[in-house]
């Protein structure tokens, strides 16, 4: 007897990650357009006005995502490359953005007159409710670099309940000790300001190497016109004042801690890592990063991100990125040695997530992961 042979063609139902339609390609393309143009305000606050950039649509049921950034940059040039990233649209797509340019430091900004009192990072924080305030936002995700990041750590200490979650990049909690404040006199009487912010952004290996975005940077810096602007801020967050934190007093929200590996404040971030509520926080120490690795390592960045909102409750739909699956293989493993079992008990777990369904347990907390 013989049995006739037939091939049949087996096609999944439902691809694990579906192919992005043509749709999808367009609002990512008007998502990135989005990022370089923006629709710009002046907000007024009890403290000066604010040049605030919001892009993508609004979500009143999620937060917004609201980035400050560090000395010697904007909003555009801080972050543009990681908001621009291609996985990264998928979370643009879903979150408003609200870029917030420190006073005095967008480009075309007016020049402060001499002898101007340049607010501090305390008073800087206290114009962020005012933001809110204009755009009806009940609460936000801050992204923060450098001083960016002092300033929205003060935010979310004073407005507990307006941060859902705080991306710490380059944190220092710290005030100027006298040694530090000492070694800042003499180097500032050596060099000039733009080599003093250089190696405030950038780690010892980019200054030797000179890297190209080091030198794109110091281009950019020393022929700004308004760099008695950038003078003032400079100043103004080297004389800021100590963030009082520790596991008794902290932060009211979920927390990353992110720092390049030999980046000049990774002793400072780790200091900062230790002081915070190991079940709310996670670190990130990226190698290869550099000073700044939004700009050098956006889509190590945008992983460790997605992950983070996930973690929140928020796109638990979302397919599951490379860091987010060795971080999730690890503890599901010891449930289940059947790779196909332990993924779908992952899925199922982030099923539900936001407002009005149950969230998942936060990231597995304080774990420093090199990537």
């Amino acid at each position: 007897m013989t049995t006739e042979m037939q091939e049949i063609a087996i096609t999944e139902e439902k691809p694990l990650v579906p192919a992005p339609t043509d749709a999808t390609k367009e609002a990512e393309a008007a998502a990135r357009i989005l990022l370089d143009s923006g629709t710009v305000h002046v907000i007024e606050t009890p403290h000066g006005p604010l040049r605030v950039t919001v892009q993508c649509t609004t979500n009143a049921r999620r937060p917004a995502i609201l980035t400050v950034h560090d000395v010697g940059l904007d909003s555009k040039s801080c972050f543009s490359p990681l908001f621009r990233f291609d996985e990264m649209q998928e979370i643009v797509k879903n979150f408003a953005l609200v870029h917030i340019d420190l006073p005095g430091q967008e480009e075309g900004a007016a020049i402060y007159p001499a002898g101007y009192q340049y607010p501090s990072m305390d008073t800087i924080s206290e114009m962020i409710p005012s933001v809110l305030e204009s755009f009806k936002f009940r609460s936000v995700i801050g992204v923060g670099v450098g001083a960016g990041s002092n300033i929205l750590s003060k935010f979310a200490l004073a407005h507990p309940d307006s941060v859902e979650g705080l991306v710490l990049i380059n944190m220092d909690p710290n005030a100027r000790g006298w040694m530090e404040w000492a070694a800042h006199k003499l180097v500032s009487v050596a060099s000039s300001v733009t080599e003093q912010i250089l190696s405030h952004l950038f780690s010892q290996e980019e200054l030797v190497a000179n890297t190209e975005l080091l030198q794109a940077q110091r281009e950019r810096i020393s022929k700004a016109p308004h760099l008695s602007n950038v003078e003032l801020l400079w100043k103004s967050y080297n004389s800021r004042r100590d963030i009082t934190i520790d596991r008794s007093c902290a932060f009211k929200c979920p927390v990353m801690l992110v720092v390049g590996d030999q980046a000049p404040y990774e002793d400072a971030a780790v200091e900062c890592n230790s002081k915070l509520d190991p079940t709310t926080t996670s670190f990130l120490k990226m190698a290869d990063a550099g000073g700044l690795p939004q700009l050098t390592q956006p889509a190590k960045l945008t992983e460790a991100f997605k992950y983070f909102i996930q973690g929140m409750g928020y796109m638990a739909s979302s397919c599951m990125t490379r860091l987010s699956r060795s971080r999730t293989t690890s503890l599901s493993s010891s449930f289940s040695m059947d790779g196909s079992r332990s993924r779908s008990r992952t899925l199922s777990q982030g099923s539900q997530g936001g407002p009005g369904g149950p969230v998942p347990p936060s990231p597995p907390q304080t774990m420093e992961v090199s990537c």
